[in-house]
C-alpha cells in the first residue's frame, strides 16, 4: 500500500528540496555555543551556518574561540561565549557575511560609531575583539576555598592535617617560584617537584600523604569549577612499608608497669585503657569523665571506625579507677595534672603529649627503639588475648570472641591485624621435620 507521509519524508532528495525552498527566509542560522556537556577539558566555541551562496545551501563556518579556552570554569566560558555569540547574531542581522568582502559595510559601521562617539577615533579590526576581563583566582585564595570546600566533611584531625600539609607546600612554592600568582599556574611538574623533595627530606609514606591530601583539596577545587581538572590523581603513588610498634615481652611489659607504679600512676592509668579497653591512643585522649559508667561497667568513645562504640570495663581496669562520682562529667579523663580536669585542647596535641611523656618517663630510661610506643601495649596484650582465647577453641572460634572485645568492624580486619602484630604462631613443627 503506498504510503503518502513516509514517501514524503523519505524520498531521496527531499531534504534538499525542502532547504531549498527555505532559502528566502533563512540566510543564517543563530549562533550557538558547544559547551562540551560542561567538560573543562574540552574546548567551548560559538558556532554557525551560513547559507553558501553558490550551492546554496547551509554551510558551517569556521568556530569562533575569542580566548575562551584560557579560563578554568564554566562561568568565565559561558561569559565570554555569550558576549560573542550576541554580538556575532547584531552582525549577520546587519548583513556581514562571511562569503563576501564586508569592507564597505565596516566602514559604514564604523562611521556611525565615529559620528556618535566624537572622543574616540579609532579604527579597529573586522574580526571581534571582545576581551572581557575575567578574574582568576590567585594560587593562595584557591586553595583557602578548597580547604573550607573540604572542612564540613572531614574530622578535626584531618583538617588540621590538611592545613599543616597545605602550609608546607605553599611556603615551598614562594621559596622555588616567587613570580608565580594563579591557581591555573600549579602544574603536575611542579607538584611532583614538591612531593619528591618530600620524599628527599622523609620517606615514601609521608610524601604519598602529601599527594593525598594536596590532591583531595584540588579535587574540592575542580567540583567548584575554580580549576579544569585534578591532575595530582594522575601522580603515581609510591610503594612503602608501613612501620609498626613492636609488642613488648613479657618481661618489659612486667618492669614496665613496675616503674610507673613508682614514678607515673596516671599515665599508667592510661596505659592500661589501652591495655586492658584496647583502645588506641588517641581514643583514650578523647575519653571525658561522663563516658564510664562505673555502676553498669560500660564505656563509651568515638572510635576510628564507628562515630559512637560502647565497651564493658573489665574488672581487672575497673579496680584501678579512682572515685570519679565527685567529678565534672565534661572534663577531660585525663589531663597533664592527673585525672578529671579542663584541658583545652585539639586532640592530636593531647595525643603528642602523652607520646612525649611516655618516651621521657618510660622509652629513654628503659633504652627502648623508635618502634616501641604506647600503641605496643595495644598488640601485646591482643596477642596475649588472643593466644589465651586459641588454646581451648578453634582460631575461628577464638577470632569470633576476639573480635567482640577488640571492636574490629570485620573478620577481615581482626585476621589482617593480626598477622601485622605477629599474634598467630604455629606450634612446634622440629618432630615434621627432622630427619
Amino acid at each position: 500500500m503506498f504510503n503518502l507521509n513516509s514517501y514524503l519524508t523519505n524520498e531521496h532528495g527531499n531534504e534538499h528540496i525542502l532547504e531549498h525552498s527555505l532559502s528566502n527566509k533563512k540566510k543564517f542560522t543563530a549562533p550557538k555555543i558547544y559547551s562540551a556537556n560542561g567538560n573543562l577539558t574540552k574546548r567551548w566555541y560559538v558556532y554557525y551556518s551560513f547559507r553558501n551562496p553558490e550551492s546554496g545551501i547551509l554551510q558551517r563556518i569556521k568556530n569562533v574561540y575569542g580566548g575562551a579556552n584560557r579560563y578554568n570554569t564554566k562561568e568565565d566560558r559561558l561569559t565570554i561565549l555569550s558576549i560573542y555569540r550576541v554580538k556575532l547574531l547584531s552582525l549577520l542581522k546587519e548583513g556581514f557575511n562571511p562569503f563576501e568582502d564586508n569592507t564597505a559595510l565596516y566602514e559604514k559601521r564604523e562611521g556611525k560609531k565615529r559620528n556618535s562617539i566624537k572622543h574616540k577615533n579609532e579604527v579597529t579590526e573586522v574580526k571581534l575583539t571582545i576581551s572581557p576581563k575575567v578574574s582568576v583566582l590567585s594560587y593562595k585564595e584557591a586553595f583557602v576555598k578548597g580547604l573550607k570546600y573540604k572542612e564540613k566533611l572531614i574530622s578535626d584531625t584531618t583538617r588540621r592535617s590538611y592545613e599543616n600539609r597545605l602550609k608546607n607546600f605553599l611556603l615551598w612554592v614562594e621559596k622555588h617560584h616567587p613570580d608565580l600568582k594563579a591557581i591555573t599556574d600549579i602544574d603536575k611538574k611542579m607538584v611532583m617537584d614538591f612531593l619528591n623533595h618530600i620524599l628527599d627530606k622523609t620517606s615514601p609514606r609521608n610524601r604519598n600523604n602529601y599527594r593525598t591530601d594536596l590532591s583531595s583539596i584540588m579535587q574540592a577545587l575542580e567540583d567548584n569549577d575554580i580549576i579544569p581538572t585534578n591532575f595530582i590523581k594522575k601522580i603515581t603513588v609510591l610503594k612503602s612499608v608501613p612501620q609498626r610498634n613492636k609488642t613488648y615481652s613479657k618481661e618489659e611489659q612486667k618492669d614496665i608497669f613496675e616503674h610507673l607504679e613508682k614514678t607515673d600512676k596516671t599515665l599508667l592509668l592510661f596505659i592500661k585503657f589501652i591495655s586492658y579497653n584496647f583502645l588506641r591512643p588517641i581514643e583514650v585522649c578523647r575519653l571525658r569523665v561522663g563516658d564510664l559508667d562505673i555502676k553498669n561497667k560500660r564505656i563509651q568513645f568515638k572510635a576510628k571506625n564507628s562515630p559512637l562504640k560502647t565497651k564493658i570495663i573489665p574488672d581487672l581496669l575497673l579496680k584501678d579507677l579512682p572515685n570519679l562520682s565527685k567529678l565534672n562529667k565534661e572534663d577531660s579523663l585525663f589531663t597533664p595534672d592527673g585525672i578529671g580536669g579542663v584541658w583545652e585542647s585539639e586532640l592530636s596535641n593531647k595525643r603528642d603529649y602523652f607520646s612525649k611523656r611516655f618516651k621521657r618517663v618510660v622509652k629513654d630510661p628503659f633504652n627502648l627503639g623508635a618502634d616501641y610506643g604506647l600503641y605496643s601495649f595495644r598488640h601485646t596484650y591482643i596477642t596475649k588475648l588472643y593466644r589465651e582465647l586459641v588454646k581451648g577453641s578453634s582460631p575461628f572460634e577464638s577470632k569470633s570472641k576476639l573480635m567482640q572485645i577488640t571492636g574490629h568492624s570485620s573478620m577481615k580486619a581482626l585476621e589482617k591485624y593480626l598477622r601485622d602484630i605477629d599474634a598467630e604462631f604455629p606450634a612446634d613443627y622440629s618432630e615434621l621435620i627432622k630427619s
